[in-house]
């Protein structure tokens, strides 16, 4: 099956649905593509959307072009192996999510009375309370069984992110810090707890641990991390931003270093830590524009 029309002229969603359905068509499709499985799609779907942020903050529109592209394709990938099964198709999709954006709005596509009221706190999660209760009941129109308040947050999300919605959740029915400060008065707990059991149990001083970790070690740095998203998000903080940020800036900072060295005939397994650490002073003051 051919792609539709020729390279270059104009193309829709449908055209793209139409390529997908090409590379998935047994006998005459892509053995890659007639492979995969939600399973092995998945990966390469949370990829996508991590380009797709990291082309928003480089500010790079073309590559956001691009990667939301990428995105794109994933989500007509997953419909299309749906549809395979009889499960559902990239309609049904487009069709849900309209509908759902619709009945949320209720201020914009409802009635002379919705579109006038003001929107009252907490309406959106009201609304999401609503649609999970309507699949919960049965078709006798049984009362749903009771659900955690946290059980919506999904488990794939990166770790540091939902650590920040499982809080949040729990925040909005009071089970929160009433302020900043002790949240940092917990987070310097937790940094005490870890480093009490930490660093007795460190020998090797900066090598990596050659066998596993101690079990109480990883529940106290996770400890620790979870309080941080916590500070996060009471200071207003993507977590998952500040460390791609912080991720940059090491990279950047770490470059400088390498160019010092390379200036000087050295490469950095020949450098002392103290040559390396002075020349990460000089990169730090220099983007500070000391």
């Amino acid at each position: 099956m051919a792609p539709p029309d020729q390279p270059g002229s104009r193309k829709t969603i449908a055209d793209l649905i139409a390529v997908m359905a090409a590379l998935r068509t047994p006998g005459s499709g892509c053995p890659w593509d007639l492979e995969q499985s939600f399973e092995t799609i998945a990966p390469y779907t949370i990829e996508e959307a991590y380009e797709v942020a990291d082309a928003i903050e480089r500010g790079n529109r073309a590559d956001l072009k691009e990667e939301l592209g990428d995105l794109l394709l994933q989500v007509v990938y997953h419909a299309r192996m749906a549809e395979e099964e009889g499960a559902f198709d990239f309609d049904d999709v487009a069709r849900g999510v309209t509908e759902k954006m619709i009945r949320r709005h209720p201020h914009v596509f409802g009635d002379e009375k919705a579109r006038s009221a003001q929107l009252a706190k907490g309406w959106w999660e009201n609304i999401k309370a609503e649609e999970r209760a309507a699949k919960q009941a049965d078709g006798n129109g049984a009362a749903p069984e009771p659900t955690s308040l946290l059980a919506d947050v999904p488990v794939g999300l990166p770790g540091l992110t939902r650590a920040v919605k499982l809080q949040a959740k729990a925040a909005r029915v009071g089970f929160d810090w009433p302020s900043l400060a002790p949240v940092f008065s917990k987070m310097q707990e937790e940094l005490t707890e870890l480093e009490e059991i930490a660093v007795p149990a460190d020998p090797r001083g900066s090598s990596p641990p050659d066998g596993p970790v101690d079990p109480r070690i990883v529940d106290e740095f996770g400890d620790v991390l979870f309080v941080m998203a916590n500070v996060a998000r009471h200071l207003g903080i993507d977590p998952e931003t500040a460390l791609r940020t912080a991720n940059a800036k090491f990279v950047r900072r770490f470059a400088y270093i390498e160019q010092r060295l390379t200036e000087q005939g050295k490469t950095p397994a020949a450098a002392t830590l103290e040559e390396m650490d002075d020349l990460w002073i000089e990169a730090k003051t220099k983007e500070r524009g000391g």
